[in-house]
């Protein structure tokens, strides 16, 4: 393998990890009917939820997973080219 297939290759592991921590970092998502009732409670109380931690988790969570996808085409890419398949 080259030198990009390996720098992808750590990239992606790197990347995955990160991926595992900040997932489980997340706090539990309510759900069944205790998260129905609560539900209009949880819009009012939602105006500020851009701001929380939960929220920030949220948006690095789908970061670093498009990251992680961009980084496993790119290393199919590398590595198809390098044994021609």
């Amino acid at each position: 393998m080259n030198t990009l297939t390996w720098i992808a290759t750590i990239a992606q592991l790197i990347c995955a990890v990160l991926l595992t921590v900040v997932v489980l970092f997340q706090s539990g998502k309510s759900a069944g009917l205790s998260g129905a009732v609560a539900g209009v409670a949880d819009s009012f109380m939602s105006k500020g939820k851009s701001r929380t931690l939960d929220q920030k988790l949220s948006t690095a969570t789908k970061v670093i997973a498009g990251v992680f996808v961009l980084l496993t085409l790119l290393a199919v890419i590398l590595i198809r080219d390098n044994y021609g398949a």
